[in-house]
């Protein structure tokens, strides 16, 4: 395969893994649309905690990973509880009369090290994120010849910067329609479906 192809076969699989909709998008997005204006951080930690991950499967911790099965079930049941009182207090904000947001900012919205925090427990407490790009995208990316798993590699790594640019500082176009507090109960309701879901999802395995 030539660099060209290689390259955009690893960002195709970066992106068939990373868009898919998960607890991590849905934070960064909540965020955005919200008027953060800390996106920056935030999107910065998310690219930068994907390309650790995939330099880990790059460098054959895929492989460590596989055999050690135990840690991936401590690392599921810990996600598991993480998504379950993250989707109790959407919904709580969902069902309280009284409590919708502002997407212009307020007091609601965390502190730059708290959005990173929430953002850090999204990422490394979901045993998918080991999975997906450490062990799937690890083994791909080892299956090139010779540097070119280094290209492969790249192309992921480049499809997570474009789409968590695209979701962290793209939410600011749906303001308009997020002005209205009602608009936010639906949205937190609908984020504490898929955060229950989710964590079903894992349980389930």
């Amino acid at each position: 395969m030539t660099t060209t192809s290689t390259l955009l076969m690893g960002a195709g699989m970066g992106l068939g893994l990373i868009v898919a909709v998960g607890a991590q998008n849905a934070y960064v997005l909540q965020q955005s649309i919200r008027g953060d204006v800390r996106m920056a951080p935030i999107v910065g930690f998310c690219v930068a905690s994907e390309a650790a991950l995939i330099m880990l499967g790059v460098f054959g911790v895929g492989a460590l990973v596989e055999a050690a099965p135990g840690a991936i079930s401590v690392m599921t049941w810990i996600g598991v509880a993480f998504l379950v009182v993250y989707g109790g207090f959407a919904a709580y904000r969902a069902i309280r009369p009284g409590q919708g947001l502002q997407a212009g900012g307020d007091a609601r919205i965390p502190s730059t090290l708290g959005a990173v925090a929430a953002c850090a427990a999204f990422t490394w407490l979901n045993p998918h994120a080991y999975l997906d790009s450490v062990v799937f995208l690890g083994t791909l990316a080892n299956q090139q010849a010779g540097d070119m798993r280094w290209v492969f590699a790249a192309g992921a790594f480049l499809a997570g910067i474009a789409w968590f640019s695209l979701i962290g500082f793209g939410g600011k176009a749906l303001r308009g329609l997020f002005s209205r507090p009602g608009a936010w109960r639906v949205l937190d309701a609908l984020i504490s479906v898929m955060m229950f879901v989710l964590a079903f999802g894992l349980i389930r395995g």
